[in-house]
């Protein structure tokens, strides 16, 4: 777990550190407290539903179809800055990973590079033990304010370096470098990726702009 998570004693402190979530979002089993790693991949596998691992709860990741549009065409931009250049991995909205022991999230977009994966290549595990370098969150409607702040402390706290924000709705990103270092972006902006991948730029009007494109 996360080394910054406070005793949970009483469900209200379990709700707390999972930031406040929708409680069907919550699975009841196994039971609060102990389910692990295993139960992600079965139940992944078993009912086709993707769900993150907090304190030994079954979280299940908020879904949308615009969210997924997104997802897929930032990591379509950046697969096509990273592989010609062959830096790492990109994944998408399934690329489950154990940032820390028995923590488990669920980033919409991920970039790792070569150093981070063991052996420098691609692991094969279903859910393997490693910490991004970027991650991008495309935010769903049960996504509460806690629960990113939650995602952001567990991101930065494994070692991620840079954490994107996507609003679909308010058309912003707020791309954060720490837990108090962060700025809000909007379509007349272009978001980068500082020192994680040099020379990535992608201009916000692009991105948002999958949102309106119709056939």
């Amino acid at each position: 777990m996360a080394s910054t998570s406070p005793p949970i004693k009483t469900l209200a402190d379990l709700l707390s550190r999972l930031g406040g979530v929708p409680l069907d979002r919550i699975r009841f089993h196994p039971s609060p407290g102990q389910a692990t790693v295993q139960d992600v991949i079965d139940i992944q596998r078993r009912e086709g539903r993707l769900c993150e691992l907090v304190e030994g709860v079954l979280l299940e990741k908020a879904v949308g179809y615009n969210e997924s549009t997104l997802a897929v065409f930032l990591a379509g931009v950046l697969n096509a800055f990273v592989i010609p250049r062959n830096l790492g991995l990109v994944t998408g909205p399934d690329g489950t990973v154990e940032l820390l022991a028995d923590l488990v999230r669920i980033p919409d977009v991920a970039f790792t590079r070569w150093d981070r994966l063991p052996n420098r290549q691609r692991p094969t595990s279903p859910v393997p033990r490693l910490a991004p370098n970027l991650v991008a969150e495309v935010l769903s409607r049960s996504n509460t304010a806690g629960e990113m702040t939650a995602k952001r402390e567990d991101y930065f706290t494994a070692g991620v370096q840079i954490v994107w924000e996507i609003d679909p709705e308010k058309r912003q990103v707020t791309a954060c470098t720490s837990m108090t270092n962060s700025a809000l972006l909007t379509e007349a902006d272009t978001l980068d990726a500082g020192e994680v991948l040099p020379g990535f730029t992608l201009p916000l009007r692009e991105l948002f702009g999958e949102l309106d494109r119709r056939g």
